[in-house]
């Protein structure tokens, strides 16, 4: 491979101990947790101390030659902002960090005020985790409009993950007509698997909206590697939005549980499908302009001993 590799969807924690919809979620051993009413196998079973941490995660890119990568949040892990300033401090060519606020509650604003003065660049909403007792929280609330007002004025990236299909894609186009200059990545290829799918995917039409893959290899889990379901969809997304809207994300360290990390991208290397100009926008130049990645290493591939 002759480019950048840039991974635009990953998750750090050190531990896991929240709750979401009243169900608990936290960190046992060998690499389980325990996750609403189940123990689920959350990392590989030789991180036996459940600690998902950067400096385990860029031993894995350094290896899978992944130059640099975005670190997003989601409620399942619990609120993390307090360690990924850490990796932000430590390591900032490789890391870019997204905030999070408790948008299941009322005064996010005030949060979001602090993490962008915390030098925070971007603020990640877990669109499918705002199902409240009270009912759903609006993208295009009074609050949330605010909040992203402050976002565009102050250069700050949206990432968003949303619910399935076109349940939020009306609130989505409310924030671009409103917000026009304001960067946004959404994630999960748009729940690719899920009818309405595409539907996100076109919000890309709009200037500033890129979209990522992060979980692909999840959502094609059933199919496994080649994945070619993947590429399929890849191609159709394309075809909607242009390859320059398009980046390839991992879901780390959710997905190695199945899967190396190499293989969550090999799988668009070796593809016949797409030519090497789509492999090199998708897996590492669209995210490199679109999050301002640099000083990126240039990785050697390193044999295996079974080479």
């Amino acid at each position: 491979m002759d480019f950048t590799i840039i991974d635009a969807h990953s998750h750090l924690w050190l531990h896991q101990d929240t709750e979401v919809d009243g169900q608990k979620i936290k960190t046992t051993e060998n690499g389980q947790s325990l996750f609403m009413g189940e123990i689920r196998q959350m990392l590989p079973p030789f991180m036996i101390d459940g600690r998902n941490s950067a400096e385990v995660f860029l031993a894995n890119m350094n290896y899978a030659q992944v130059g640099g990568a975005v670190v997003t949040q989601e409620y399942i892990d619990g609120i993390q902002n307090d360690y990924l300033q850490e990796v932000m401090n430590k390591y900032p060519d490789r890391f870019f960090v997204c905030g999070m606020c408790e948008f299941r509650k009322p005064g996010f604003y005030t949060q979001a005020q602090e993490l962008i003065d915390n030098g925070f660049k971007a603020i990640k909403i877990p669109g499918h985790r705002l199902q409240v007792r009270e009912g759903r929280v609006l993208l295009n609330s009074d609050e949330m409009m605010k909040m992203f007002h402050l976002m565009e004025d102050k250069n700050i990236i949206l990432s968003i993950d949303m619910a399935e299909g076109d349940t939020q894609v009306g609130e989505m186009e409310d924030i671009i007509s409103e917000c026009p200059k304001l960067k946004i990545a959404i994630g999960h290829f748009g729940m690719v698997t899920k009818p309405d799918w595409t539907k996100q995917i076109l919000l890309a039409r709009h200037d500033n909206v890129m979209i990522e893959s992060g979980g692909i290899t999840w959502l094609f889990n059933d199919e496994f590697y080649p994945f070619k379901g993947a590429i399929k969809a890849i191609r159709e997304a394309a075809d909607l939005v242009g390859f320059d809207k398009l980046m390839w994300g991992s879901d780390y360290p959710r997905t190695i549980t199945a899967i190396t990390y190499r293989m969550s991208y090999d799988f668009v290397v070796k593809s016949n499908e797409l030519n090497d100009d789509e492999k090199r926008l998708f897996l590492g130049a669209n995210a490199e302009k679109f999050y301002g990645f640099r000083n990126l290493p240039t990785l050697p591939y390193i044999k295996n001993m079974s080479e």
